[in-house]
């Protein structure tokens, strides 16, 4: 293993991701993703200093906001879930 000059670093540009055998794959997770939570995290909103009791009504605001995709993708996967049996139920009792 070669260290280098220890005094004076030279730095490169650092590690790059591995490259992946399903690039497709990869671009459709990431578009998924960037559909789903395009707002950036409210920083603002994480306090580590003493406890608050309570969100007001801007924060929670902001938060809703930030979840809204996770939110609605959940709202979907519910109404799925409830509905595909139900309908299932139909089309096998309800042979006309």
């Amino acid at each position: 293993m070669e260290l280098g000059n220890i005094s004076k670093p030279t730095y490169g540009p650092g590690p790059e991701a591995p490259g992946s055998s399903t690039p497709g794959l990869v671009t459709m997770a990431h578009g998924f993703l960037r559909l789903v939570q395009p707002n950036p995290l409210p920083i603002e909103l994480i306090n580590f200093g003493p406890f608050q009791s309570g969100f007001s009504q801007e924060d929670l605001r902001k938060l809703l906001l930030y979840e809204l995709g996770f939110l609605i993708c959940a709202a979907i996967g519910v109404l799925l879930i409830i509905l595909v049996p139900l309908v299932g139920c139909c089309f096998c009792c309800c042979r006309c």
